[in-house]
């Protein structure tokens, strides 16, 4: 670890120079004890098609946006608490190559490095941070997490009903449970996932019926944890009373269209020392 960067210069200046890129848009950064490790452009696959964001690793966050002017200009600021990922190497594709996917308990998505030595490089350094911030902490590594989106172009029929064919009028939909490609038909149901969102969420059929089976038994098992208690209170009677206690995929970014990123042998990536 770099923890011998913490309140230096040249640290608050790295830090001050992310900051002004996302300008207003963005959140503050600069916290005591916050190190800014790496940077660099990942190809992140996204709803519609992959496209270029901007990553950079702190030793407590990771944070990544889209390229307005690269250097210069970024907006749509995401920022993920370590502790809270976990990574997972994927095989290539014909689309792209050196993925592997970053996990969180409200979004997961999977990015592409420029080379296979760049990826191992990012993986690296992002276990070594995870790694110690959760012996820093105490906590133990998620293990629940959100499902990733299935691209768009990756069906042209519902992966539910394989029945409905999409089209200009008939709309992709995605469960926010399993994240397949849905038809309207099959994701009419609504569910609330307060891991993912305070609202409830558009879930597919099958998910659905899943998450009330385990909702109807976490019911059940709480009711036999509160019979011991109602035995043991005479005249126990439970209260009735009332107690009152946009998506970054649709912004364009400004990419040169002649950049060949796999092939450019450009290091994309860069990391602090």
């Amino acid at each position: 670890m770099v923890d011998h960067l913490a309140n230096t210069e040249i640290n608050s200046q790295r830090i001050a120079a992310v900051e002004n890129c996302f300008g207003a848009s963005g959140q503050p950064l600069a916290v005591p004890g916050r190190v800014l490790l790496g940077e660099g452009i990942l190809t992140k696959e996204c709803r519609k098609k992959p496209k270029p964001r901007i990553f950079f690793l702190f030793n407590d966050i990771l944070v990544y946006g889209s390229i307005v002017i690269n250097k210069r200009k970024y907006n749509s600021q995401h920022i993920i608490p370590l502790e809270d990922v976990t990574l997972e190497t994927l095989p290539d594709t014909l689309q792209m190559k050196n993925r592997w996917m970053i996990k969180t308990s409200k979004k997961s998505f999977v990015v592409s490095a420029a080379s296979l030595t760049e990826r191992k490089e990012w993986i690296s350094h992002l276990e070594e941070c995870i790694r110690h911030l959760l012996m820093k902490t105490g906590r133990q590594p998620s293990t629940e997490h959100a499902a990733p989106w299935i691209p768009d172009k990756a069906t042209d029929i519902c992966m539910r009903c394989t029945q409905t064919k999409f089209s200009t009028l008939t709309r992709r939909h995605h469960c926010r449970k399993c994240g397949f490609v849905v038809c309207a038909d099959c994701s009419r149901q609504r569910f609330l996932m307060p891991r993912l969102s305070p609202k409830p969420l558009r879930v597919c059929n099958l998910c659905y019926r899943q998450l009330l089976a385990e909702k109807k038994k976490e019911a059940e098992a709480d009711r036999r944890q509160m019979e011991p208690i109602r035995s043991a209170i005479p005249g126990y009677e439970p209260s009735s009373g009332d107690d009152s206690d946009k998506s970054d995929d649709d912004k364009a970014d400004q990419w040169p269209a002649d950049t060949e990123f796999y092939t450019s042998e450009v290091s994309w990536s860069s990391f602090h020392s």
